[in-house]
């Protein structure tokens, strides 16, 4: 009866789970701003998770640990973004260190999504454009004219 019950409740623990970079604050510790170089950067701490497409190409390194309850869903508990911002010469300017106060968490309400425009019925949707098609280009005007096949 104890064995059982001590595997019921050993089911029912969350899942922890780390996903991406693995921060080793020694290594952290040792890039220096002015002394680094996008070469040195990636010996010390590896290639980063992403580089930044525009402006500056920054390296991004990316950690989470995610928690996943039983019968739940993955939630993230903890995250750290390193940044490692360059000057134009490819030497280390800073090393930014975000967490989780940067996530934003949003709930949407509801299960409808409001829209602007008409409220229109079934009936409507189906039979409404009877007639509306091709009721433009009826009206006898001229063909398009020009050089090219839409008339420009």
């Amino acid at each position: 009866m104890a064995l059982a019950l001590v595997a019921l409740v050993g089911g029912c623990a969350s899942i922890r789970d780390h996903r991406g970079y693995l921060v080793d604050q020694t290594l952290l510790d040792s890039i220096q701003p002015g002394v680094d170089n996008r070469l040195s950067v990636e010996r010390s701490l590896g290639r980063p998770t992403f580089v930044s497409q525009f402006g500056n190409e920054d390296y991004y390194y990316v950690s989470q640990i995610v928690k996943t309850p039983p019968f739940g869903r993955p939630r993230t508990s903890e995250e750290t973004i390193l940044r490692v911002r360059f000057d134009p010469a490819g030497n280390v300017v800073a090393v930014d260190k975000r967490g989780m106060e940067q996530v934003a968490r949003i709930s949407p309400e509801g299960d409808k999504t409001d829209t602007l425009g008409r409220h229109r019925s079934l009936l409507e949707d189906l039979f409404g454009n009877i007639g509306a098609v091709g009721a433009g280009g009826m009206g006898g005007t001229a063909a398009p004219s020009g050089p090219g096949p839409n008339g420009s």
